[in-house]
């Protein structure tokens, strides 16, 4: 039996969750999530806990007996405090600019690249040259940090271009020239 599945999820008093077959749906401040998980899995709602648990035990039940959980959990966690990915913009120039839900960033190229965010997800601009981006969902919210640094990721010699601010990015050194 998975070390993670047999842990209960504790639920805070404003969230509500609604078990339907295999669809699990759950609502909070945050606002609303919905996911249907694997069939050999059941989720239970036992007063203010939830409960993921085995249909059988055998070795294809057990495999998504901790992911099951954890995925419920992160449901849980998104609706109630939801989830973050702060990136950084590092280079001459570089700079981001949001009107409504479109980011423009100017990140080195002959022109800017316009990035219009999903549904549910924010993004801040802070001093042009940092973004939070913010949601319920956890997948998604890594998902768009993702594909903005990917717009210009961090080359190796100066350091420059877009990097989660917590990313270390440890610099080649280049030729050396006039070396006889």
């Amino acid at each position: 039996m998975s070390r993670i599945g047999k842990k209960s999820i504790e639920l805070a008093k404003n969230v509500e969750i609604k078990v339907v077959g295999q669809k699990v749906s759950v609502k909070g401040p945050k606002g609303a999530l919905e996911r249907e998980f694997h069939e050999t899995v059941t989720v239970e709602v036992v007063g203010s806990n939830a409960h993921v648990k085995q249909k059988s035990g055998q070795r294809e039940d057990r495999k998504f007996h901790g992911l099951s959980r954890t995925l419920l959990a992160n449901m849980v966690n998104g609706v109630t405090t939801g989830f973050s990915k702060s990136l950084t913009l590092i280079g001459v120039g570089y700079r981001a600019a949001q009107s409504g839900k479109t980011l423009t960033l100017n990140v080195g190229y002959s022109h800017p690249i316009d990035f219009v965010a999903p549904q549910g997800i924010e993004i801040k601009v802070d001093k042009q040259t940092n973004l939070l981006i913010s949601g319920p969902e956890k997948e998604v919210v890594g998902q768009v940090a993702a594909t903005i640094r990917g717009f210009r990721p961090p080359e190796p010699y100066h350091g420059k271009g877009i990097r989660y601010s917590d990313e270390v990015i440890v610099t080649k050194v280049g030729k050396a020239a006039g070396k006889k």
